[in-house]
């Protein structure tokens, strides 16, 4: 069977990578626009941030004959009839079966002035890719201000990032609360307060709405209010949109992605599927790459024949169940002094009649909020604000779907006063069923299983089990594991391959 995927991303690249893992008989052509390897977009705003070297974020990826990738070739042209997709170079590949793994492109809002004929404005750019990244760290050095354009999770990490670099930032949103998506008022204001701590003027209920430059160069932006902010540096951080225009021009079906039933299939073709951000499957988008990650994971086992995990997003879509148990559901931001984390209903109002029972905690001197959400024996959302212990405890409980207490209180009091079983501090502590990964679900037991075959590094463990490659916060973690084991080895990490093109 031949396969065509478009799209050379996280998601993309894992899909290819089990794929060829589950069936001997693929063979699988990748067309990857950017001239890159696949590498972890998860980890961008670190890299602008100084805390990740951009060469540290190139990930694992098929090595089997089976599989051809194209770097720096987009796709474009499809033709259903004759199945076959044309590449920018002007090579026709046929598949039996197509994947769409565009992903999705930054949103730029309607700025005045901040579009020129030969692109963005020089002092303004995205977040979407890795060549962003090191745009804007180029340009820091000549930086003093800057302007943070949109505060969901990848605006407040781009900003706090910045003002760790010793830049005086401000951060502008739209809505009346930082992450509304995610954030109700009372979590909104804690996490604002900490922002302004760590150096980050929040302005919200507000937004850009024109740029000055001098000598072509970015000087200042003027906001809806009237207002202007003096600045060497624009960052719009306003969200994504589906890369779904060669779906379009395919006569595939789309609205704001490519339409895809619970199998991640066309409705208009059998032999074409979606996944990650540029798709639009029946439980909707989230954005989290943990989606993607199950969706890959799914389309490879339907292929398989075999039954889809146990626990995906797959069962919830086809049972018509509600989606606060999806343990892909749990946002994190990677932000340098502020620890957010939510999970399932948090910060969302409207829950229907079901019954559930909510419990707060607020503390704005020190920056901490704890609200969790309980129904039917179950944690189905939670909020969390300063305090990386309490999210670590309440997100193995979501994720793993373990009944809780009959008094939802205890959920916020036996964390925070430390009864109970305890967060683990250090890896001896930790059991083999305690998750190191949250984005890979990932157990101490796996790594200690990859180790025992062989791996000494924390990248031959990343390789081998997937453990540290989305957010790449237990990286360490999972360090100190092989460290436990008798690896002194851990403590230099392999040589990671740079991120260029083949």
């Amino acid at each position: 069977m031949n396969v065509v995927v478009i799209g050379n991303g996280m998601v993309g690249s894992r899909f290819v990578d089990d794929l060829v893992a589950r069936d001997p008989e693929v063979h699988v052509t990748v067309l990857g626009k950017e001239g890159h390897l696949p590498y972890n977009r998860v980890l961008l705003s670190s890299v602008v941030a100084g805390k990740t070297a951009p060469e540290s974020l190139a990930m694992a990826t098929a090595t089997s004959d089976r599989v051809r990738v194209l770097t720096g070739v987009p796709a474009i042209d499809v033709d259903r009839a004759a199945r076959t997709v044309t590449d920018g170079a002007g090579e026709v590949h046929p598949y039996d079966r197509l994947v769409f793994a565009t992903g999705s492109q930054a949103r730029i809002p309607s700025i005045q002035g901040v579009a020129t004929d030969r692109g963005l404005l020089p002092g303004a750019s995205v977040l979407k890719d890795l060549d962003d990244a090191q745009g804007i760290v180029a340009a820091l050095p000549k930086a003093r201000r800057a302007v943070v354009l949109g505060a969901g999770v990848l605006g407040l990490e781009v900003a706090t990032g910045l003002a760790a670099r010793g830049l005086s930032v401000t951060l502008v949103h739209h809505a009346d609360r930082l992450m509304e998506r995610q954030l109700g008022s009372a979590a909104s204001q804690i996490a604002a307060g900490s922002l302004e701590r760590l150096g980050v003027k929040v302005i919200t209920e507000t937004s850009v709405a024109r740029v000055l430059d001098r000598r072509g160069v970015l000087s200042a932006v003027t906001l809806t209010d009237g207002s202007e902010v003096l600045t060497d540096m624009l960052v719009m951080c306003a969200g994504t949109i589906p890369e779904a225009a060669l779906a379009r021009r395919a006569g595939l079906p789309c609205e704001r992605g490519i339409l895809v039933g619970a199998d991640l299939a066309s409705p208009a073709d059998p032999r074409v599927f979606a996944i990650g951000d540029c798709a639009q499957p029946p439980e909707g988008g989230s954005g989290l790459v943990a989606q993607g990650w199950d969706q890959a994971s799914r389309l490879v086992s339907r292929w398989s024949n075999a039954d889809a995990p146990v626990g995906s997003a797959a069962e919830v879509a086809e049972d018509g169940a509600d989606d606060e148990l999806d343990p892909t559901n749990v946002v994190r931001v990677k932000a340098l002094g502020l620890e957010v984390v939510t999970m399932g209903l948090s910060g969302k109002f409207d829950h229907g009649e079901r019954e559930l029972r909510a419990v707060r905690m607020s503390d704005p001197a020190i920056g901490r909020f704890v609200e969790v959400v309980v129904s039917h024996g179950l944690l189905v959302g939670a909020t969390v604000v300063g305090d990386k212990q309490c999210a670590s405890e309440l997100s193995a409980m979501y994720t793993r779907m373990v009944p809780v207490p009959s008094d939802p209180a205890h959920l916020i009091i036996r964390p925070l006063a430390g009864a109970g079983r305890p967060a683990p501090v250090s890896a001896e502590d930790m059991t083999d069923d305690h998750t190191v990964c949250q984005c890979n679900s990932v157990p101490k037991g796996r790594i200690i299983a990859a180790i025992d075959d062989g791996c000494t590094s924390v990248d031959e463990v990343a390789k081998a089990t997937r453990a540290s490659t989305g957010c790449g916060d237990c990286r360490s973690l999972v360090g100190d594991i092989i460290r436990t084991c008798g690896v002194p080895e851990a403590a230099e990490d392999s040589k990671v391959p740079a991120l260029a093109g083949k």
